[in-house]
């Protein structure tokens, strides 16, 4: 017998339910949302030759809860990554601000029970 394969992403809802959506996002959950994807974007898409595009690597990014995101611009220890090379001027003051996101992300949804969600 076939089993067809179904994601594990089908399983992990994107927006958390309240109160851990607004707790972890701030004022504006869909800002942080947006703010992490696109950070995480701007890491892995160099400006040439990268055979992924950016809107292919933010769309996969924004599918996933704040504290997925969050991960995605930290290490495993909870310090912030690098910021590559590449990133610079605006970009590199957006990624800024997205690490402290994601530095705060982590540490609040560490003692919320969130389950494969966190």
């Amino acid at each position: 017998m076939r089993h067809s394969r179904v994601t594990a992403a089908s399983f992990i809802a994107r927006v958390l339910a309240d109160p851990y959506e607004n707790v972890l996002g701030g004022p504006d959950p869909e800002a942080t949302h947006h703010l992490l994807a696109a950070v995480h974007a701007d890491f892995c898409c160099p400006p040439t030759c990268h055979s992924i595009s950016w809107q292919d690597c933010y769309d996969a990014a924004q599918q996933r809860p704040l504290p997925h995101k969050a991960g995605f611009l930290l290490d495993e220890r909870g310090n912030p990554v690098p910021i590559p090379a590449h990133v610079r001027d605006e970009a590199a003051d957006r990624a800024r601000t997205a690490q402290a996101a994601a530095v705060r992300i982590r540490r609040k949804a560490r003692v919320m029970p969130l389950g494969n969600q966190g």
